[in-house]
């Protein structure tokens, strides 16, 4: 080959790379926080996804969405475990969840670990029709081919308790194992909601295999990644285009903080959005 031609087809591979994806072009997928892991995906095509809602007594949800109907439509529910902070538990006296009244509510599945979503059958929250059991490594696709919703791992734990409505006594069932979920929308945008975890070498798989381009990461601390941890993961292992940080703030052990956790990333080329409880913006 010439170096004439080499560098013709040297100019036309970087050229390539330059563009931008497709997502990054139209900007149409909206990203609703609602404070600890509550997030809604309202995809270009109108489908909305609710991942972890926790919402009628989250200290951090804005008051308007504190109704469930504020929600508006909603096609599938998403629950990355059987914590209190995720199903919406906390508070409910009568031994349900903001996950199984927005299911009734709006008739959206249920999707979740296996075993979470059979405890939620089993407690009558959702129908076996209803609630959609898969596992880790598992994609499916109820809103259509060009959306796809692949679990992946979590390192946390996983159990639902419930106070009984009568007794006052708890009692704590099984809720599987954690998740993570990675939606790939009709746009090619590639989302990664971690749920609660702590920091895991297979973060580094993760990244290389799935390349998601936006980032939802826990960065509280105690119960989740610290904010150091959170930037570990971030900038050494999945390398997202885009990093918002989410689960903190919402109770005294959480108490790591975006500021902390900018400033652990130092200099890097990902776009950290702090987001405050109730914002939107779109990808």
């Amino acid at each position: 080959m010439e170096r004439r031609d080499f560098l013709k087809l040297s100019a036309a591979a970087t050229l390539t790379l330059a563009v931008e994806p497709t997502w990054a072009q139209t900007a149409k997928t909206e990203v609703h926080w609602l404070g600890q892991a509550t997030t809604k995906i309202t995809t270009s095509s109108g489908k909305v996804i609710v991942i972890d809602p926790f919402l009628t007594n989250n200290p951090k949800t804005p008051q308007d969405f504190k109704n469930l109907d504020k929600l508006g439509k909603v096609d599938v529910i998403l629950i990355t475990h059987g914590h209190a902070d995720h199903l919406g538990t906390i508070g409910r006296a009568d031994g349900s969840s903001d996950a199984a009244d927005l299911a009734k509510r709006t008739g959206a599945k249920v999707f979740g670990p296996a075993g979470l979503v059979q405890t939620m059958i089993d407690l009558g929250w959702v129908s076996a029709e209803q609630g959609i059991r898969f596992g880790k490594g598992g994609t499916v696709t109820p809103l259509g081919p060009q959306i796809k919703i692949t679990q992946v791992r979590a390192e946390h734990s996983s159990e639902v308790t419930l106070i009984d409505p009568t007794t006052k006594k708890t009692h704590t069932y099984p809720g599987g194992e954690p998740a993570g979920f990675i939606i790939e929308t009709e746009d090619g945008l590639k989302l990664y909601h971690m749920g609660d975890t702590g920091l895991f070498g297979d973060m580094r798989l993760i990244g290389e295999y799935y390349k998601p381009d936006l980032l939802l990461i826990p960065i509280g601390g105690h119960f989740v990644m610290s904010p150091q941890d959170a930037a570990v993961a971030t900038r050494d292992f999945i390398k997202p285009k885009v990093a918002i940080p989410i689960h903190y703030g919402t109770i005294p052990q959480l108490k790591g903080t975006p500021e902390e956790y900018i400033q652990a990333l130092g200099p890097t080329s990902v776009k950290v959005h702090v987001m405050q409880p109730g914002d939107k913006l779109m990808f």
